[in-house]
């Protein structure tokens, strides 16, 4: 299958990035992508560098506004594109949710983003309540995908329920960057990590992973801090965790990669993991800690 992955800098405007966004798609697409997965919340900056009630009018509905547009470019291009939107459910009730569709431009699926981050600059748990539809792949024409988002693809437990449920490739629409005050060593060692964790999904599931992240400096609205420099590096990872494609730190990019599908089949016969779980002792990993 190819994948389309658009890794690109978000400016103030939303009607320009949207447009930007739909010039990359139509190239990926022109270039074979099947498949197209951009990153998280790409229709804005990253809002939640600040708490500010404001940033509740950025929210819509899904369906909504952005759903007929994304929708009108997957039907446009004839593929499966997965976007990432600040929905509104209810008056007071947001989601970070990620909204897959159909090559007809319907809507396959949706997934709301379970883990929410509270940190300096990544202030999420003010404007989002944590994800209700759980961990559940989506089917679409190109396979089952095992959509999450971003703070997800830290966790283990979301890939392989993911897996268990006959996820054929786990995909993580990203925003995250460094803090300025780290030092450089300390910076690389944070985006080492991020690739080396969600990697360690791809080994330990036999599934290929596609990331997604957004690139540049985006500044703090509220100037408390540096703002963040996000450190682009999309990839995508075979099911042994080898790296088809890693982006560039610093620069926005339109990739295609081609991704072998079958060969989930041969690397989970060769490394069996799902055959030897000891699921009857795993009980305690719904406690939040083993006292």
């Amino acid at each position: 299958m190819k994948v389309g992955l658009i890794q690109q800098c978000c400016s103030d405007n939303i009607e320009q990035n949207k447009a930007k966004l739909a010039g990359n798609i139509a190239d990926v697409a022109g270039k074979g992508a099947e498949l197209v997965v951009l990153q998280e919340l790409h229709n804005t900056p990253y809002f939640c560098q600040v708490e500010d009630v404001d940033n509740c009018n950025l929210a819509e509905p899904i369906p909504g506004p952005s759903t007929d547009f994304y929708g009108s470019l997957a039907k446009e291009h004839s593929i499966v594109l997965v976007v990432s939107l600040f929905e509104r459910r209810a008056a007071g009730l947001y989601h970070n949710t990620a909204v897959v569709f159909e090559k007809d431009g319907s809507i396959a699926g949706k997934y709301r983003k379970m883990h929410i981050p509270d940190d300096p600059a990544y202030y999420e748990k003010f404007y989002f309540t944590p994800g209700d539809l759980g961990f559940h792949p989506i089917d679409t024409s190109v396979g089952r995908l095992g959509v999450q988002v971003c703070w997800d693809q830290w966790y283990p437990e979301g890939a392989r329920l993911m897996a268990l449920q006959g996820a054929e490739m786990l995909i993580y629409p990203t925003a995250i960057g460094y803090e300025s005050s780290d030092t450089p060593e300390e910076q690389e060692r944070q985006r080492e990590a991020w690739t080396t964790v969600q990697r360690g999904h791809a080994v330990a599931n036999g599934l290929p992973v596609v990331t997604v992240n957004r690139v540049g400096h985006e500044p703090d609205p509220s100037g408390q801090t540096n703002g963040i420099q996000f450190w682009g590096s999309s990839f995508v990872a075979g099911p042994q965790g080898e790296l088809l494609y890693r982006a560039s730190k610093d620069k926005e990019e339109n990739i295609v990669v081609d991704i072998d599908m079958k060969r989930s089949e041969n690397v989970r016969r060769w490394w069996p993991f799902l055959r030897d779980r000891r699921i009857e002792e795993f009980g305690a990993l719904a406690k939040r800690f083993i006292d």
